[in-house]
């Protein structure tokens, strides 16, 4: 049996409206009145997280003082996994097509992402996803699970797939930051960065993924290339 474990944001959900809706709402609640910002285009925005710029950075580049900047940073991280944003997420394009290319190859299908029950939960009830994931197949975290950094979280939910999953003749993993490449590297499996979510790729190279390509059917695709006769 072969397998492959994708994560969620990045390779098949689209988060930047979200994350940059609430920046828009934490530089407007941050900001004093009548003080001038420069509000960054969602372009720029994404880049500088692309890049792992840090928050407080984002916010000074937006015309917060360093004061201002750290509260920023701390009502964005209050924010941006509440559910009342997440209507902003979007399904990429390609990712249903890939999702049903797996399948069709008969691939074990795992998802594995640092979503919470109620965060995961929504997204399937917003997108036709139930059918790739059934429940014994979504990898993710309790809500009531305390996090650490998700470098660390993950493996520790990579190790708890391996030892509960059935064993595979080989597995790959698709993601689009350190984490899952770290999680991948924890259990010896291959991993393929994407480019459609929250690293761009001289990020990317930094944490030495076996590939990168443009998304999660390009992934697909090279995986069926080297599994083909």
């Amino acid at each position: 049996m072969l397998r492959i474990i994708t994560d969620f944001d990045g390779p098949i959900m689209d988060v930047s409206e979200r994350y940059y809706q609430v920046y828009l709402l934490c530089l407007e609640q941050t900001k004093k009145p009548g003080q001038e910002i420069q509000i960054l285009s969602k372009a720029a925005f994404w880049a500088g997280k692309r890049s792992k710029t840090p928050e407080a950075n984002i916010g000074i580049q937006s015309g917060l003082t360093a004061e201002q900047a750290i509260q920023f940073s701390q009502l964005r991280k209050e924010l941006v996994h509440q559910l009342v944003y997440m209507k902003y997420d979007r399904i990429i394009p390609t990712a249903i097509k890939a999702l049903a290319q797996v399948q069709q190859q008969g691939i074990d299908l795992v998802v594995m992402t640092m979503r919470r029950d109620r965060e995961l939960d929504y997204a399937f009830t917003q997108a036709p996803l139930t059918p790739f994931f059934p429940s014994n197949r979504r990898y993710n975290l309790s809500n009531d699970y305390i996090k650490t950094k998700d470098e660390l979280d993950k493996p520790l939910l990579m190790s708890r797939a391996m030892q509960e999953l059935p064993l595979a003749d080989r597995t790959w993993m698709i993601g689009d930051t350190e984490a899952d490449i770290a999680a991948a590297k924890s259990q010896n499996i291959p991993v393929i960065g994407v480019l459609s979510g929250i690293r761009d790729q001289s990020t990317l190279e930094q944490f030495q993924p076996d590939s990168i390509v443009a998304n999660l059917q390009e992934a697909v695709a090279l995986i069926l290339s080297q599994v083909s006769p």
